[in-house]
């Protein structure tokens, strides 16, 4: 007898603890969300991250900035409360109070100074540098308010505080081994570092010390699925919550289904076609004109992205400050391609377009191929890696390439100054490698102009000068596109493309 009520009470504890892990299990499931994704990110340092794909998963997530863009691209207060600009050269914020690292360490003055300190230091070597290289110093005035002082007046600074350039990183964290921040990352913000299995997934966990409103769900896990059907049967059914990497050709299927959501908005982005200016013969403008005009942009968006987007006219969005419709690349004209390849004695050439793993790009590539036949240049695609693309345009081993760059801030500072000036060569963001010291000289120039109409009309010369040298073709801008799970409520994509997180519910 006594065994046999020994065997019952041990039968109702495994019941019983089936029955809580299944529970738990239950809650879990609800409070975590899958994101799944084409590529995994290249790294996890904001101060070496050259990429909004790889940004996304940190950025005001487990990084915060000084300033937080609204979904107009207005500067908001963020880590810092309120900030005054007292002359043309300097600049002061003052911060919240009882903000912590997930280290522990306090938010403070030193902490944003040790981050724009190890940013700007040249032993660093910090592809973003250059973008924050009007910052001379940063005065610490008390505990919780900064001076920066620039060397130049700068118009844009707020734009680029509030991007992921400007996450402010833990102090202990960059003395103790700021190498190991490529790979385990410490912010502020409303979700902590959990894991990178690098190749599969990252994970992310609600701060619950988070010094503002926490996020509603307690896991985020980033998961690599290269494969478009398979990540969007995922989603439909349920065993992922969102992808933010969608093949416009399923858009018809998203809209079919039962338990599929489509996200649409347009970008700051724009998708281009450029060439490596520094390699023969792209040095040649003939060539770079010959190839222009024997692209059809129209064919190229209607048939690759079905309209998504806009045609392209210019290196920036209609959505940036510095936008200018007066902007126009070289027109379609075939006659005048073979005539220009033929007065360079280029008939036959052999040319190699570089894209990354994205359905939609070599696509791209495999349309540019075929119209480029019909000035009798042989093309061939070479598809890579998201990691791989990246490192191969960061060290110019490419020629031609479909390219794209997602504007982070609003502000035109942002294309011109990382994608044509020369200083940004490589991993800053001039893949084509263009070098023209007028264009450097008016770029410069706008970054110092306070006027908003001046600036506008510097940068509609340096665009006019960018597609007078055909360094890059501009496609189309971005629309951004996600699908989502029925039962996801919440979800935002802001302008350049970031999921923001903190609203998100599963039901």
């Amino acid at each position: 007898m006594r065994s046999t009520i020994i065997l019952m009470l041990a039968l109702l504890l495994i019941i019983s603890g089936c029955s809580t892990s299944s529970s738990q299990m239950e809650t879990s499931e609800k409070d975590k969300l899958t994101v799944v994704r084409l590529s995994d990110a290249t790294k996890l340092d904001p101060h070496f991250i050259t990429d909004i794909s790889s940004a996304n998963i940190l950025y005001q997530k487990v990084y915060e900035t000084l300033v937080v863009p609204d979904l107009d691209m207005k500067p908001q207060p963020g880590l810092a409360k309120e900030w005054e600009q007292i002359d043309d050269v300097t600049w002061e914020f003052t911060l919240r109070e009882g903000v912590y690292f997930h280290d522990g360490t306090v938010f403070n003055a030193d902490a944003v100074k040790a981050t724009f300190d190890r940013l700007l230091d040249p032993k660093t070597a910090s592809p973003q540098a250059e973008k924050l290289g009007m910052i001379d110093d940063i005065e610490i005035v008390d505990e919780y308010t900064v001076r920066f002082h620039l060397s130049a007046a700068y118009a844009p600074l707020l734009s680029i505080l509030s991007a992921n350039e400007g996450s402010i990183i833990s102090p202990k964290a960059l003395s103790e081994n700021p190498k190991k921040l490529w790979e385990h990352p410490v912010g502020t913000g409303p979700f902590a570092f959990d894991y990178w299995k690098p190749g599969q997934e990252i994970s992310i966990k609600k701060n619950e010390k988070y010094w503002g409103d926490k996020p509603k769900i307690n896991q985020v896990v980033f998961k690599v699925v290269p494969e478009d059907t398979t990540r969007l049967a995922m989603i439909e059914t349920g065993e992922a919550h969102v992808n933010d990497q969608v093949p416009i050709t399923e858009i018809e299927r998203i809209a079919a289904s039962e338990t599929l959501n489509l996200y649409r908005a347009d970008g700051l982005g724009i998708e281009f076609l450029g060439f490596n200016v520094q390699k023969a013969p792209f040095d040649q403008l003939e060539v770079r004109k010959a190839i222009t005009q024997a692209i059809d942009r129209k064919a190229v968006l209607k048939g690759v992205f079905q309209n998504s987007g806009m045609l392209a006219n210019s290196p920036m969005s209609p959505k940036v400050f510095g936008y200018s419709d007066d902007v126009k690349p070289y027109d379609y004209d075939l006659e005048n391609a073979k005539a220009l390849l033929q007065e360079a004695g280029l008939e036959g050439l052999k040319v190699t377009i570089t894209t990354n793993d994205r359905k939609e790009r070599i696509n791209v590539a495999e349309v540019v191929q075929s119209q480029l036949k019909k000035i009798g240049i042989n093309a061939e695609v070479e598809v890579l890696e998201w990691g791989a693309y990246i490192e191969a345009l960061n060290n110019g081993e490419h020629e031609m390439f479909v390219g794209g760059w997602g504007n982070a801030t609003g502000d035109g500072d942002y294309n011109q100054f990382n994608v044509f000036h020369s200083s940004s060569h490589g991993g800053a963001g001039n893949h084509t490698y263009y070098n023209n010291p007028e264009v450097d000289r008016i770029i410069e120039d706008a970054r110092k102009e306070i006027d908003d109409e001046s600036r506008k009309n510097l940068y509609e010369q340096a665009m006019k000068l960018e597609m007078e040298d055909a360094a890059m073709i501009p496609l189309r801008y971005y629309e951004h596109l996600a699908v989502y799970h029925k039962d996801v409520e919440g979800l935002v994509i802001s302008p350049v493309n970031y999921i923001l997180l903190n609203e998100i519910t599963i039901k």
